[in-house]
């Protein structure tokens, strides 16, 4: 990747803003990364007032960034809000249209889409946010196009998270996005966070308490994972965790919110992106590698999840010299 690499990022706080969501902005964008020997994002967190009294009044922000920090930031992202019924200050919902009209990625965590939407930018679009308030949110603004069930929606310019945890998933997503999946990961490991979780995810999952210990699909997952490169089959990952198909289906949407297959594809994407960032020049290589057999197909099948070819994947994410 170009190391002339430059963008900022601010965070919009308002009174009753939860500490965690602007923790994991401020973690995920905020902390220099030196190991990583590229540059990083520029951060700001900004509010309408200089002093921002916290969730529960935890604690309170002073020497705060106004709004004007915003004006001319890359991404703005707009955390979660204590009553997401109560209508958000104009001069942040301003701050908001400003950004859209210039071009500005927009993120919200949790309920921060009831601002983004109070703002208009969600109308047409699609977005998600917290379960609980999904109802609430599609009466409020039903020219948005609510997608409940997932952790977070990738919409291109506009990004929205679920519950708190998916902030995390969501930031991390943005990270790939910006720098590749090999730095993704690497400020995955960073955290001690386990692989960031696809967007379609369903947001909270239902696990009957086992029976017996070790039925979870974990064996199952890294078995495969160790095997990409083979020309596994939904019935091969069934033979492996000792259940038919059908039972492997729904034992994946349960535990996962995911098919089989979807997750294969996924895993050997995030294979396949890795090895060329890496500096593996040769994409019938890559191709078997990752499991897709041929360079043809992982073309499509890149771009289809990343929306670029190897070539410009290379160009954009390798951190090979």
């Amino acid at each position: 990747m170009s190391h002339d690499f430059s963008h900022e990022v601010a965070v919009l706080v308002d009174e009753g803003s939860n500490p965690f969501e602007m923790g994991v902005a401020t973690e995920l964008f905020g902390l220099r990364r030196p190991e990583l020997h590229r540059p990083w994002y520029g951060f700001t967190l900004c509010a309408a007032e200089s002093s921002v009294r916290m969730h529960l009044g935890m604690f309170t922000l002073t020497g705060v960034a106004g709004l004007e920090a915003a004006e001319s930031a890359d991404t703005v992202i707009v955390p979660n809000r204590l009553d997401p019924e109560r209508p958000a200050r104009e001069s942040v919902l301003t701050a908001i249209r400003a950004a859209a009209a210039r071009g500005a990625r927009l993120v919200s965590f949790c309920t921060g889409a009831f601002t983004l939407a109070q703002a208009g930018v969600l109308d047409g679009r699609r977005a998600t946010t917290h379960w609980k308030w999904a109802e609430r949110f599609r009466s409020l603004f039903p020219a948005v196009r609510l997608e409940p069930d997932v952790l977070f929606v990738d919409d291109g310019d506009v990004l929205t998270a679920a519950g708190s945890a998916a902030a995390l998933d969501l930031g991390l997503h943005l990270i790939g996005r910006d720098h590749g999946a090999e730095i993704a990961n690497a400020v995955s490991r960073r955290l001690v966070f386990a692989g960031h979780r696809d967007g379609g995810q369903r947001q909270f999952v239902e696990r009957p308490v086992p029976s017996v210990p070790d039925t979870s699909l974990a064996p199952v997952l890294e078995w495969a994972r160790e095997r990409l490169d083979r020309p596994l089959t939904v019935a091969d990952l069934a033979a492996r965790a000792a259940a038919s198909q059908a039972t492997l289906h729904r034992r994946f949407r349960a535990e996962l919110g995911t098919t089989p297959l979807a997750w294969l594809t996924t895993e050997r994407i995030a294979l396949a992106c890795r090895l060329i960032e890496r500096g593996e020049q040769r994409l019938d290589r890559v191709a078997r590698a990752s499991g897709f057999g041929t360079a043809a197909n992982l073309r499509t099948q890149l771009r289809r999840a990343t929306g670029l070819t190897p070539t410009a994947y290379r160009a954009r994410f390798s951190t090979a010299s």
